[in-house]
C-alpha cells in the first residue's frame, strides 16, 4: 500500500511535464516549419526573379529598350541583394540550435538593402502597369508577350506580365509575416525572442518607408507632369479652385516680404538649391557653347577654298589642295558626327534630365506657402481641414523628397557633364592626330620640310613682312581709285532732323540705317531704312558692343550696330555749282579741269605668287621669333 501510495503521487506529477514537452515539442516543430516555408519560398522566390531577368526579358526584343527599362526596374539589383540573402539564410541551417536567433540578426544586417533595392522597383510599379495596359490595345503584340510568359512560366495564367511584375511588391510585404509566424512560435524566454522582435519591427520600417518613398514619388512625378504642360492645356486648368489658392499664396508671400509674419527658413535645402542651380547653370553654358561650336564647325566644312580654280600648276598647292580635299571629305566629316553623338546629344539629355527637378523646387515654393499658412492656422485655431492637412503632407513629402535626392543628383550630374567634357577634350585630340597623321606625307614633300624650326620662322617672318609691304600698298591705291560711296536717300521731311542732329552732335557722329529695324525689346528703337541717328554709346548697358544707344532726335534707345552706317554728309548740289562757278561779271576763261590721274594699282602675276609659294629660300643670320602682322583697315574703304 505505501508503495502504491508513493507511486501514485509520482505518476500524478509526471503528466504536467509530459504535457509541457509535447507543448515544447509542437512549438519546436512548427517553429521549424516557418523557418523551412521561409527558406524554401525564398529559393523559388529567387528563381522566378532570375527567370524574368535572363529568360522572358530577352526574348522581348520586339518592345523598345526604354520599355524594358521600365518593365523590370533595377530587377538585377533586386536579384543580386536576394541573392546574398539566401546564400546567407541558407547557412543558418548548419547552426541549428542557434539558427532562429541568426535569422533575426541576417534580416537586421539586410535591412538596408532590402529597402534600397524595394523602394525603387515598387516606386515605378505604377508606371509599368500602365505600359502593360498599353500592351493588352494591341492584340498582336499581346499574344506575342503571352505566349513567351506562358513558354517561361506557366503558372503565370492569363494575367501574363502583371503576375510577373507583382512577385516582388508580394515577397516584400510578406517578410513580416513570416517573421511573426516564427516569432509566434518561439518561446518568450529564448534568447532569440527579442531579436526575432527587432527584425519583425524592421521589417515592418521597411514597407512603411517604401510606401511612403512610393508616395513621394507620385507626388514628384505629377508636378513634374505639370511642368510639361503646354500653354493651352495649363489655361484648361485654371478654375476658381486655382484662382482661390494663388491668391492665398501670393497674400502669404506679400506678408513675408513686408515682415508681418516669418520666413521658413531651410539652410541644408537653400545650399542644396543653390548647388543645383549652378550645375543647371554649368550644363546651359556648356551646351550653348557646344551650339557654337556646331555652328562653327558647320559653317568651316561649306568654306572649301581648295575646290577654287587658283591657276597655279603643281608644287605646293596641289598638295594643300589634296590634303584639304581628303580633311574635309572624311576627317572632318567624322568628327562632326562623333561630336554630335558623344558630345551634344548626352549634353541635351542631361538638360532635358534636370529640368524635372529644377520644376519640383519652383513646385516646392508654392507648397511651402501653403504648409506654413496651414502651420499658422493649426497654432491659431488647433484643427485644419482635410485639404490643408494634405497640403501639410504634399510639402513635407516633397521637401524630404529633395533633401533625400538632390544631393546625389548634383553628384551625378557634374560627374556626367566631367565625363562629357573628357571626351570633348579626346575628340580634339584624336582630330588633331588623324590631321597630322594624314599631312605628314604631304609635309615631306614641301621644299621647306628640311629646314628647322628657328631657320623656318625666320622665312616666315620674313615673307610676311615682304607680303604685309605689298598689302599696305595695295590699299593705299586702292582707295584712291574707290568709286565715291553710296548714299541712302532721306527720308521725306527728314532735312531738318538731321540738320538738328548735324548741329547737336556733328558729322562724326551721324549713322544711316541700311534696312527696317523692328524693336523687340523695350528699350529697343523701331527705325526704317534711311532714317538718321546720332550715336550715343557704342554698347549698352552690359557691355554688349552689337547694340548702340542712339538718338534719333525725338527718341533714345538702342539698334543692332550692324544694321547702321556712317553717314557722309555731302553739300547740296546748288551749294556745289555756286563754289564752283565764277561770278557773272567775271570775264576771265576758266580752263576746264582735266582729269585726275589714275595711280595704277599693282598687280600680283601668277608668276609672282608662285614664287611666293615654291621659292622661298631659307637666309643665313640670327634668326629671331617672329612677330604678328597688323593689318588695319578701317572706314568705309574696309575690305
Amino acid at each position: 500500500m505505501a508503495e502504491h501510495g508513493t507511486d501514485e503521487p509520482s505518476s500524478s506529477t509526471e503528466s504536467p511535464d509530459g504535457e509541457g514537452r509535447d507543448s515544447g515539442d509542437r512549438l519546436l516543430l512548427h517553429q521549424r516549419l516557418a523557418v523551412r516555408e521561409l527558406i524554401d519560398t525564398e529559393a523559388s522566390y529567387l528563381h522566378m526573379l532570375q527567370l524574368c531577368a535572363s529568360d522572358i526579358r530577352s526574348r522581348l526584343q520586339q518592345l523598345p529598350q526604354g520599355d524594358l527599362d521600365v518593365l523590370f526596374s533595377n530587377i538585377d539589383d533586386v536579384i543580386e541583394v536576394n541573392s546574398k540573402f539566401l546564400h546567407d539564410l541558407q547557412e543558418t541551417a548548419s547552426r541549428e540550435d542557434e539558427q532562429v536567433h541568426s535569422i533575426g540578426n541576417l534580416f537586421l544586417e539586410f535591412q538596408e538593402e532590402l529597402e534600397r533595392v524595394y523602394k525603387v522597383y515598387c516606386a515605378s510599379y505604377d508606371q509599368a502597369l500602365l505600359l502593360v495596359e498599353t500592351y493588352r490595345k494591341e492584340p498582336e503584340l499581346q499574344r506575342e508577350i503571352q505566349g513567351i510568359i506562358e513558354a517561361a512560366v506557366p503558372q503565370a495564367g492569363p494575367s501574363g506580365l502583371s503576375f510577373l511584375l507583382v512577385i516582388p511588391l508580394q515577397r516584400i510585404t510578406k517578410y513580416p509575416l513570416l517573421l511573426q509566424k516564427i516569432l509566434e512560435n518561439t518561446d518568450p524566454d529564448a534568447s532569440a525572442y527579442p531579436v526575432l522582435q527587432r527584425a519583425a519591427s524592421a521589417l515592418q520600417d521597411v514597407n512603411a518607408n517604401i510606401n511612403e518613398y512610393k508616395r513621394r514619388k507620385e507626388v514628384a512625378s505629377k508636378y513634374t507632369r505639370v511642368g510639361q504642360l503646354t500653354l493651352r492645356e495649363r489655361l484648361a486648368r485654371i478654375n476658381t479652385h486655382t484662382l482661390s489658392k494663388k491668391t492665398t499664396r501670393l497674400s502669404q508671400l506679400l506678408k513675408q516680404e513686408a515682415g508681418l509674419v516669418p520666413r521658413t527658413e531651410d539652410k541644408e535645402f537653400d545650399y542644396l538649391e543653390e548647388r543645383l542651380h549652378w550645375v543647371s547653370l554649368c550644363v546651359t553654358e556648356t551646351k550653348n557653347n557646344v551650339a557654337v561650336y556646331l555652328a562653327n564647325l558647320e559653317a568651316f566644312l561649306r568654306f572649301r577654298p581648295q575646290e577654287s580654280e587658283l591657276d597655279i600648276p603643281g608644287g605646293p598647292v596641289v598638295q594643300y589642295c589634296t590634303l584639304m580635299g581628303d580633311l574635309q571629305l572624311q576627317a572632318f566629316p567624322d568628327f562632326k558626327q562623333r561630336l554630335e553623338g558623344l558630345v551634344w546629344q548626352p549634353l541635351c539629355s542631361l538638360a532635358k534630365a534636370l529640368s524635372g527637378p529644377q520644376n519640383l523646387v519652383k513646385k516646392r515654393l508654392d507648397k511651402l506657402l501653403d504648409f506654413e499658412r496651414v502651420e499658422e492656422k493649426l497654432s491659431e485655431v488647433g484643427s485644419v481641414t482635410y485639404e490643408e492637412q494634405e497640403a501639410r503632407h504634399t510639402y513635407q513629402a516633397l521637401n524630404s523628397l529633395l533633401v533625400a535626392e538632390l544631393p546625389q543628383l548634383n553628384q551625378l550630374a557634374m560627374r556626367w557633364l566631367g565625363q562629357i567634357l573628357h571626351t570633348f577634350v579626346d575628340l580634339q585630340r584624336d582630330l588633331a592626330k588623324q590631321v597630322l597623321q594624314r599631312a605628314e606625307g604631304s609635309l615631306a614633300q614641301l621644299p621647306h620640310h628640311h629646314l628647322s624650326e628657328p631657320a623656318f620662322r625666320k622665312l616666315v617672318e620674313d615673307v610676311l613682312g615682304q607680303t604685309g609691304h605689298q598689302l599696305r600698298s595695295f590699299q593705299e591705291n586702292f582707295e584712291k581709285v574707290l568709286p565715291p560711296p553710296t548714299v541712302q536717300p532721306l527720308l521725306p521731311g527728314a532735312e531738318r532732323q538731321v540738320q538738328a542732329l548735324l548741329s547737336r552732335y556733328g558729322p562724326e557722329k551721324l549713322y544711316q540705317v541700311t534696312s527696317n529695324i523692328s524693336g523687340a525689346g523695350t528699350l529697343d528703337l523701331t527705325l526704317l531704312r534711311g532714317q538718321i541717328v546720332a550715336l550715343l554709346q557704342n554698347k549698352d548697358t552690359k557691355g554688349n558692343s552689337s547694340r548702340w544707344l542712339v538718338d534719333t532726335g525725338g527718341h533714345r534707345g538702342y539698334v543692332p550696330a550692324g544694321k547702321l552706317e556712317l553717314y557722309r554728309v555731302i553739300p547740296d548740289q546748288e551749294e556745289v555749282k555756286e563754289q564752283v562757278q565764277p561770278p557773272k561779271d567775271s570775264h576771265h576763261l576758266t580752263p576746264e579741269p582735266s582729269p585726275a590721274p589714275v595711280p595704277s594699282v599693282p598687280t600680283v602675276t601668277q608668276k609672282s605668287w608662285t614664287q611666293f609659294i615654291s621659292g622661298l629660300e631659307p637666309k643665313p643670320g640670327p634668326v629671331p621669333l617672329p612677330k604678328p602682322l597688323k593689318v588695319k583697315l578701317t572706314g568705309a574703304n574696309a575690305i
